[in-house]
């Protein structure tokens, strides 16, 4: 087994003991350093698999050190020791490349969970002939996305909070998994919520969970987003959603570490890197209140753009592959294929809803096209698709009937159609092609509702 060691660089004797005693404690072998110019000596000579440096040394600075280290020991991650409550220098840190911070006075727990996190980095890759650009979730060959997943790699090696911007659909989530898999926090678990989607009264209880009996229907402890991500990555999307008061107790959370569930009196530690994401500007809902300027500093130390899909047309061939072999295995049908001619309407489209319109489109055109080929008429780009009426006048001169008051649409139409579905199987004694013929829809088009509704 390969020993581990740490540098240690700090001016005062007594924090450099405290550390040399809980790293060794930790089995990882130390040294120390008292100013910038040993600790870059020492850092060349040995190499170490982690570095600790203090803010304010004789010579120089924790930033000018990162930096150094950034330029010529790139492999050896680096926390920063910053003074109690100076959350800017902590930033700034984070922003020269520090692995993370630690403030004084040193709570070894958090030291520990900082180190243990850090040595992961140093640990050899499974496979040592990995393909340095696999792609992972992120499918593309083009410059834009190859500089995308550069940065990816980069960032996922940080603690640092990272906002992810670009337009809705363009796959802002599957970056955030890619930095979480391939951190050092990807043994842990991955906790994606979608801000918009939580009710304003619900979001502290969500967040933070709650104590039982705290208000009225806590029936049951409940342990909140963020304990729920402990030692993983808690992904905010659409954080522009966020109702101001609840940016500023989701502050406090994110610079304390800690949270303090409904109900409770105390706070609880809490491990977890935060990424966020919004289609919104952010910079400008700042500018006109709507967003709190301190949140939004502290959620974009770190920030990456995920290119639209137009930007990047070279791509949709390979991704449009992969979208169809995968609806196929869904619904365990033939795989269908993209004709020339719609490969070529494809990468002519603008698609303002990116990769999630592009599953879209492909979805209702592999349901859709009679054979197991794909044309450019059957992507209905200008508009929706007609769909044919149901086999027997009957049928169609049969008005459903709106209930009254709300209604939820999507749900009313999926009751139509499978009702059309179950007549026209019972009509035809189960014949699914004798069926799919009298709806006027394709086989294959039947066989993906029955899939869908669960009525095969």
């Amino acid at each position: 087994m390969t020993t581990q060691t740490a540098l240690i660089v700090d001016d005062e004797p007594d924090i450099r003991e405290l550390l040399e005693i809980t790293l060794t404690r930790m089995g990882i072998t130390t040294r120390t350093a008292a100013d910038v110019t040993t600790a870059k000596t020492l850092l060349t000579e040995i190499r170490p698999q982690l570095c600790l440096t203090d803010m304010n040394l004789p010579d120089g600075n924790g930033i000018e050190l990162v930096d150094w280290i950034q330029q010529n020991c790139p492999c050896t991650p680096v926390a920063v020791i910053t003074a109690y409550g100076s959350m800017t220098t902590a930033i700034e840190a984070l922003k020269a490349g520090a692995f993370d911070f630690v403030s004084k006075p040193v709570e070894l727990p958090r030291l520990r969970e900082l180190v243990n996190s850090a040595l992961k980095l140093s640990e050899p890759p499974a496979s040592a002939d990995k393909d340095p650009d696999e792609p992972g979730l992120l499918l593309g060959e083009s410059g834009e996305i190859k500089r995308l997943r550069n940065q990816i790699r980069k960032l996922a090696r940080s603690q640092a909070p990272v906002f992810i911007s670009g337009e809705s659909g363009s796959g802002k989530e599957l970056v955030a998994r890619m930095i979480h898999i391939q951190g050092p926090r990807k043994e842990a678990p991955f906790v994606a919520v979608n801000c918009g989607a939580i009710p304003s009264e619900l979001m502290e209880s969500e967040f933070f969970g709650h104590k039982k009996g705290s208000f009225t229907g806590a029936t049951d402890n409940k342990e909140g987003l963020f304990r729920s991500a402990s030692g993983g990555t808690l992904f905010l999307d659409e954080v522009a959603d966020l109702p101001l008061a609840m940016q500023v107790k989701l502050l406090r959370a994110i610079q304390e570490k800690a949270v303090r569930p409904v109900g409770e009196a105390k706070e609880v530690s809490v491990n977890v890197r935060v990424l966020s994401a919004t289609h919104k500007n952010l910079p400008g809902l700042v500018e006109e209140g709507q967003f709190r300027q301190d949140l939004f500093y502290r959620i974009n130390v770190i920030g990456i753009s995920v290119p639209p899909l137009r930007a990047r047309a070279d791509d949709i061939p390979l991704l449009a592959k992969h979208i169809l072999q995968r609806i196929a295995g869904e619904y365990e049908c033939p795989p269908a294929r993209l004709t020339g001619a719609a490969i070529a309407r494809l990468e002519q489209y603008d698609f303002p809803g990116n990769v999630r319109e592009l599953e879209n489109i492909l979805e209702r055109a592999f349901t859709l096209c009679e054979q197991d080929s794909i044309d450019a008429d059957d992507l209905h780009l200008g508009g929706a698709p007609v769909m044919k009426a149901p086999g027997t006048a009957a049928e169609a001169a049969d008005k459903p009937n709106l209930p009254e008051g709300e209604m939820d649409l999507e749900n009313f139409l999926e009751n139509i159609e499978r009702q059309a579905i179950e007549k026209a199987l019972e009509a035809t004694r189960w014949n699914r092609t004798a069926a799919a013929k009298r709806l006027g829809v394709s086989f294959r088009a039947l066989r993906y509702k029955l899939k869908k509704f669960g009525m095969e």
